[in-house]
């Protein structure tokens, strides 16, 4: 079945007034329904001006966004964010209530949504990332991996179509950054549509596409086996490849035979007992 298209980038560029050179330049993708797309480079490559243009932070004269059916200007950009959720890097500046389900409520409560509703829609939420029993909670309680998941939730109330992560797993521990994945990877199976902007490979490496950036430009596009073949260009323009992808190059150099890309650590493991120890 053919997902229809939510988000249209096109023809994009956006120079900063301080600076001599495009932050984006020529820049052009689309996304589409319950796909969860993966936008990566390094710093400076314009993948954060990317995610502030998409909320409607910036505004560019030259090319557009389309969000569903709505081009993003100053004039549109209230009913475009009704459309896209935005998770940003860290979780302590996001709270704004003193308690997690005052949290949630606050944005619901910004678009007037009637009490009854808001009640259900903050306990719905919640409990899609499994933080209902902390409805109580102060924040300031919460780890860094639960606050972003608080973070997640207030999203998800609102019902937006797409959500955007801007770095949202970089201030985490790894086992809040698992539980943000993992969360993640249950809202794209649920047919919710997800951009993450990163610099981080192990985390593109669960998306359906990657979108490498470099120099204001697109790179590279495609899926993350497609993405991970290119290991010396990647390294090249300053990212550094999955761990997995590391181990499964320094196996292959000692003799190790193993023909199939493996993107995670789980996946190598699987490879190795099934290609070398499972009778």
């Amino acid at each position: 079945m053919d997902h229809k298209v939510l988000v249209t980038v096109d023809s994009l560029s956006f120079m900063y007034e301080d600076q001599q050179r495009k932050a984006l330049d020529n820049v052009s993708f689309q996304v589409k329904q319950g796909e969860w797309v993966a936008i990566v480079g390094h710093n400076g490559s314009g993948k954060s001006t990317l995610a502030k243009l998409l909320n409607g932070l910036y505004f560019s004269s030259e090319g557009s966004i389309q969000i569903g059916d709505v081009t993003i200007s100053e004039e549109t950009v209230w009913e475009a964010r009704r459309k896209i959720g935005m998770v940003f890097q860290n979780p302590d500046n996001q709270f704004v209530g003193t308690t997690v389900k005052d949290d949630v409520a606050f944005g619901l409560e910004n678009i007037a949504v009637p009490r009854e509703e808001m009640h259900k829609r903050v306990e719905a939420a919640l409990s899609k990332v499994n933080m209902l029993p902390f409805l109580d909670q102060e924040p300031h309680h919460l780890s860094g991996g639960q606050k972003q998941r608080v973070a997640i939730a207030g999203v998800i109330a609102l019902k937006p179509s797409i959500i955007v992560l801007d770095e949202a797993t970089s201030m985490l521990d790894p086992q809040g950054r698992q539980e943000v994945l993992e969360l993640m990877k249950e809202l794209k199976e649920e047919n919710m549509t997800v951009i993450s902007i990163t610099h981080d490979l192990d985390e593109a490496a669960r998306a359906d596409r990657i979108i490498i950036m470099n120099e204001g430009k697109i790179y590279k596009e495609g899926n993350p086996s497609e993405i991970f073949q290119l290991e010396k260009e990647l390294i090249d323009i300053g990212l550094d490849i999955p761990f997995a992808i590391k181990l499964r190059s320094g196996l292959r150099k000692q003799g190790v035979q193993l023909d199939k890309i493996t993107l995670t650590e789980e996946e190598l493991v699987t490879d190795l007992w099934t290609s070398h120890f499972k009778e």
